[in-house]
């Protein structure tokens, strides 16, 4: 049996089910025998028997040795069915898909990143890396943007960005509680207060689509060329295998070709953001 082939289902073990928010939970996955070997940036098929599959990124490091993370939001039958699970069930696994963030290219320069929402989750898996590897990094800023502080994600971590001496961290609230004592306002607001040199600054954006525009205005206005500045159109994608066409723009697959782009492909492809 060729167990390269993308279409072959690999059985991962849950490990743990981590409740994250009143929506998302953190599963953690085993592939007995193996490793997912996956690059920041990309995701995997997550199925169900008799249920379904859908596309998920993948939210841990590839620094992570015996397992890796998803965090699942339930939206809908295949999520509400995985939310179900608890640690020993099994899943379908098919992957790892897509282009994800480009190291190499990275590696030597500046970096910001942007995330709005679950643009966290697969971000997570390449600031992780980062962070694991700092010495091959230049500047590291982390702005994160969230509705209102119950909807804030991996609140150990961010905690921890925000205390290390070799990262610049912020985040933003669009609306408060009573407990909140940060930044409340678009993640639009943050940007501005970036201290940057544009020449060898990468920008990397993760977020909901109406975000992308007003971020990539900031990010120009900040003199950040379009060719550095890297979003993920992950939420375009289904099959993974660039069959269904649904993440079709144009001659471009966003599950094969992505689904991480820079801003210039984006334009020339005409992807809508």
């Amino acid at each position: 049996m060729n167990t390269k082939s993308p279409y072959q289902i690999k059985i991962g073990k849950i490990l743990s089910v981590k409740q994250m928010t009143s929506m998302e939970k953190m599963f953690e996955i085993a592939l007995p025998g193996e490793d997912l070997s996956h690059a920041p940036g990309q995701f995997v098929e997550v199925s169900l028997l008799g249920i379904g599959e859908a596309p998920l990124s993948v939210s841990s490091s590839p620094t992570k040795q015996g397992s890796f993370e998803l965090v699942v939001r339930k939206v809908g039958k295949l999520t509400g069915a995985l939310h179900k699970l608890k640690a020993g069930d099994e899943v379908g696994i098919r992957g790892p898909f897509g282009q994800g963030f480009p190291v190499r290219i990275l590696e030597g320069n500046d970096l910001l990143f942007v995330a709005g929402g679950l643009g966290i989750v697969p971000l997570r898996s390449l600031i992780n890396f980062v962070i694991g590897n700092r010495k091959n990094f230049g500047k590291v800023d982390i702005l994160l943007g969230c509705r209102n502080p119950k909807e804030m994600l991996f609140h150990e971590e961010l905690a921890g960005w925000k205390e290390r001496l070799d990262v610049n961290f912020n985040c933003t609230v669009d609306k408060a509680d009573p407990d909140w004592k940060g930044n409340v306002g678009l993640i639009t607001s943050l940007i501005p207060g970036v201290t940057l040199d544009s020449e060898r600054t990468f920008a990397v954006v993760v977020g909901p689509p109406i975000m992308y525009k007003f971020v990539i205005m900031k990010l120009l206005d900040k003199n950040i060329p379009e060719r550095q500045i890297l979003i993920s159109l992950e939420r375009h994608m289904k099959c993974g295998l660039g069959k269904c066409g649904h993440c079709q723009i144009g001659n471009t697959y966003c599950c094969q070709d992505g689904p991480v782009f820079t801003y210039e492909k984006v334009k020339a492809i005409g992807g809508a953001i």
